[in-house]
């Protein structure tokens, strides 16, 4: 999501009087309507926050590393560094991402069991010590390439090999062999990793299986002359505040028992959807429509009115692109409409939304009720931001989708308290106050933070949704590409915008 600019330069509006991020997604979808109606994101930077303050409410005896495999935005990445969170990467591009925007090596994990050589040489090269090993053929690997390294054995426990076909991580067993091996390899092994999945039917049992297991670990490692101080507990943990309360009160009494205060262990998490899953929301257009006679058996009878029509619709994001989570076997719950408010006497009918590759595959809702839409039509999938929308398409010669970011005024204050700053931690954000857009208009007032210059005048990129500088500025562009002529900065300013 990169703009004309050498650095990204990511536009943020402020909300208040009353401005909801609805109003956002509807005045953008007036905008593209204009256009080519291509999908867009809209990113609500306050749920970041807001689900910050959450975690350190509900769970304060846990450090926070976020993986960056969930959603590595670029944007989603510097906020979260502003926020002091520490960082779990899988390779060499999120180990890069991360240290550019200024976290400290010390705060950065390279996880993965088994990891590129080139990818722990750059780790070395780095800095960046905590790695993550659960095998012979890691732990030398890891001996030739970084010396200097700091271990966390990954456990294997029995609710994440129950839920996987391949297991992952070393049996209790393995880890004293593992310890006298990284004994004699010179390596040092500081702490214990393990993941209990959310599917988990029981938290309390599967904590307290891992934990012991894990003080046993630590255990083995103070015979063999180690000293341990670190304890990863993984994620597996959503974006509901009541499965997050859930695994606190399974966790803490386990780690009063095991690794109380004073044993000087720190104990981190790695709570990924949890942060960033309701920060973005996706909204489609309806770009193909057929009409099938036939019903679904499954559905009881008189769920419908008296008819055995059936929709399937084409839209303009897949299985390839957005709801590329669909292939990993992950259910795309069903969209909204936009700006539609279901009636109780209104038909709705069987439907399926399928994306617009005509694969087989490309099958994003399977089984949905919905009104009948029309070409053109809008749908909102809300609470994508788990969903990899960092990557906004397949194909490089295709253009990236926009992405837009909103905050409301109050999150922007606690964020502010948190020692957030956009001349400070927050470089790459610019933020604007929220107009109302008329024929399309997106062009912005931008007062710039250089002394030498009053103020500039800069556009939203309609393929990137970055600011980039208007080359002259009497001369600007609105989004229907016809040219608005002035004589002076001035009066430019001068117009009423609201």
């Amino acid at each position: 999501m990169k703009g004309l600019c050498e650095e990204p330069c990511y536009v943020i509006e402020l909300l208040e009087d009353g401005v909801t991020i609805d109003d956002v997604i509807d005045g953008y979808i007036s905008e593209h309507a204009l256009v080519e109606r291509s999908a867009f994101v809209v990113g609500d930077l306050g749920a970041l926050m807001r689900q910050h303050v959450r975690w350190q409410v509900l769970a304060p005896n846990l450090q926070p590393y976020y993986p960056v495999k969930c959603n590595s935005s670029p944007a989603i990445i510097e906020l979260l560094a502003s926020l002091g969170l520490g960082f779990v990467c899988t390779n060499k591009a999120e180990l890069s991402l991360v240290l550019e925007q200024g976290v400290p090596p010390e705060n950065v994990i390279l996880s993965g069991v088994c990891k590129q050589l080139a990818h722990i040489k750059y780790a070395a090269k780095n800095n960046v010590c905590h790695l993550v090993c659960d095998n012979q053929a890691e732990l030398c690997k890891i001996a030739r390439a970084h010396s200097k390294a700091k271990l966390l054995l990954q456990l294997t426990t029995e609710a994440h090999a129950a839920e996987t076909s391949v297991a992952f991580g070393c049996s209790l067993k393995s880890c004293r062999y593992l310890l006298e091996l990284a004994r004699e390899l010179g390596l040092d092994v500081v702490g214990v990793t393990f993941h209990i999945p959310p599917s988990c039917p029981d938290l309390q049992q599967a904590y307290h299986h891992a934990l012991s297991d894990a003080r046993c670990v630590f255990d083995m490692g103070a015979e063999l002359g180690f000293s341990m101080n670190i304890l990863d507990i993984g994620g597996g943990i959503t974006g509901s505040d009541f499965q997050l309360q859930q695994v606190e009160c399974a966790v803490s009494p386990l780690l009063d028992a095991y690794f109380p205060p004073l044993s000087g262990v720190q104990v981190l998490a790695q709570p990924g959807t949890f942060y960033v899953a309701s920060v973005f929301s996706l909204a489609v257009n309806v770009i193909g429509k057929k009409v099938l006679n036939q019903q679904w058996g499954s559905l009881a009878q008189g769920e419908l009115s008296a008819t055995d029509t059936e929709f399937q619709y084409y839209i303009n994001e897949g299985v390839y692109g957005s709801f590329r989570r669909k292939l990993l076997g992950n259910t795309i719950p069903a969209p909204s409409v936009h700006k539609h408010a279901l009636c109780t006497e209104e038909l709705v009918y069987p439907s399926s939304l399928w994306g617009p590759s005509l694969d087989q595959l490309d099958e994003v809702v399977e089984h949905c009720l919905l009104p009948e839409l029309s070409l053109g039509d809008w749908l909102l999938f809300p609470n994508m931001g788990a969903n990899g929308l960092e990557e906004l398409t397949c194909l490089p010669s295709e253009p990236q989708m926009p992405v837009y970011y909103a905050i409301y005024t109050a999150d922007w204050c606690g964020m502010q308290e948190a020692g957030v700053a956009l001349d400070g931690t927050m470089k790459s954000f610019s933020l604007i106050n929220h107009r109302r857009r008329q024929s399309g208009i997106t062009f912005i007032f931008v007062r710039s933070t250089d002394p030498s210059c009053d103020h500039h005048v800069t556009s939203t990129d309609p393929s990137s949704g970055l600011l980039k500088p208007v080359p002259t500025h009497p001369l600007v562009y609105c989004s229907q590409y016809q040219p608005i002529l002035w004589d002076s900065i001035e009066d430019w300013l001068s117009l009423d915008w609201a």
